[in-house]
């Protein structure tokens, strides 16, 4: 089984890390890596809730994107948000591409850390469309985004 794992630690408290994660403005400012800009469709942050994003390349991919030429998007089921510090997405890929589609789970959790907070991703059953080095890259992308969205509040 595929697990493909991120962490890195913000200047920010635990909570003001969580806000970016209930926050729409906040949300479209961090998750969408660079090279790709998003728009939510769908945005309810709660248990049994969930967001739809389309995300748009900046320069499509070769072969395109997996929902079609240039975008991808990303249907999610929140499953746990935890403002203690744990969330837990179910995010699908809408996509003709048998090698794209499919149930990728993310756990995101967040701890204590040096003044700051530790994010931590991992993502199981990542579809093979998404190679690790691009995964790992969006990863790292999304988090220093992610650092720097929380660090102007």
């Amino acid at each position: 089984m595929r697990v493909d794992r991120a962490a890195r630690r913000i200047d920010a408290d635990l909570p003001a890390v969580f806000a970016a994660f209930t926050d729409a403005e906040l949300f479209l400012a961090w998750l969408p890596p660079a090279g790709m800009s998003g728009r939510l469709e769908r945005f309810e942050p709660q248990v049994g809730g969930g967001y739809r994003m389309v995300l748009s390349y900046d320069e499509p991919p070769p072969g395109g994107g997996k929902a079609d030429a240039s975008s991808d998007v990303a249907e999610a089921h929140i499953a746990e948000l935890d403002p203690a510090g744990r969330i837990v997405w179910e995010v699908e890929f809408p996509s003709e591409d048998p090698a794209a589609a499919g149930l990728m789970t993310m756990t995101w959790t967040l701890s204590p850390a040096d003044d700051g907070t530790l994010v931590s991703v991992a993502a199981v059953d990542v579809p093979a469309a998404i190679s690790p080095e691009a995964h790992a890259e969006g990863l790292r992308s999304s988090l220093a985004q992610l650092a720097t969205v929380v660090g102007r509040r």
